[in-house]
């Protein structure tokens, strides 16, 4: 094993990277998290226990292709986020406060004022920049109500049609029961 060349970065910078380098992939072996720190493998398995006394559910993935995963946990994590994500994600959300997806816009804009609340400034400029060039187009149709929305949007995921009412379409006529004993 070659050398690990100390790192500088203190715990905090680290655990800060190491948690951006989580949301950033799926997964990633420790041997790879390590060499991107420049710390040891004892030190990543001591930074993935730090991570989880903070509440962020990790796991550790043994065997050969092994290694650590950030999985969805009951409460979401703070982001670390660049400077162009941070500027897309606020862009998207002004777009969104305008949309056609009905109760979706005060939800945007209160995710915006928070998100707005933190960014440096230089990163406020430029959002502010672009809003002040770009139009949003107002919604002049029929809005669409979320619900409905995601129904569909799930059932094209998982590539079920749904029916008129938003149910899952099972396959099966009016009035014929499935292996549930349930009507359609």
């Amino acid at each position: 094993m070659p050398d690990i060349v100390r790192s500088t970065m203190t715990t905090s910078g680290r655990l800060l990277k190491l948690l951006s380098l989580l949301q950033a992939r799926r997964d990633w072996p420790g041997r790879e998290l390590a060499g991107r720190l420049e710390v040891s493998g004892r030190t990543i398995r001591r930074d993935i226990d730090r991570l989880r006394d903070l509440g962020y559910p990790v796991d550790a993935l043994m065997g050969p292709a092994g290694g650590y995963r950030l999985k969805a946990g009951t409460a979401m994590p703070p982001l670390l986020l660049d400077d162009d994500e941070a500027v897309a994600i606020a862009v998207g959300l002004r777009t969104a406060a305008g949309a056609a997806v009905t109760g979706i816009e005060e939800t945007s804009i209160r995710a915006l004022v928070k998100l707005e609340q933190v960014l440096p400034g230089h990163l406020r400029r430029r959002v502010n920049a672009l809003q002040s060039v770009t139009d949003t187009l107002a919604a002049t149709g029929p809005t669409v109500d979320p619900g409905c929305l995601t129904v569909i949007a799930g059932a094209c995921r998982d590539t079920h049609s749904p029916d008129s009412r938003g149910r899952r379409n099972t396959g099966l006529s009016v009035g014929q029961r499935n292996r549930d004993g349930d009507f359609r």
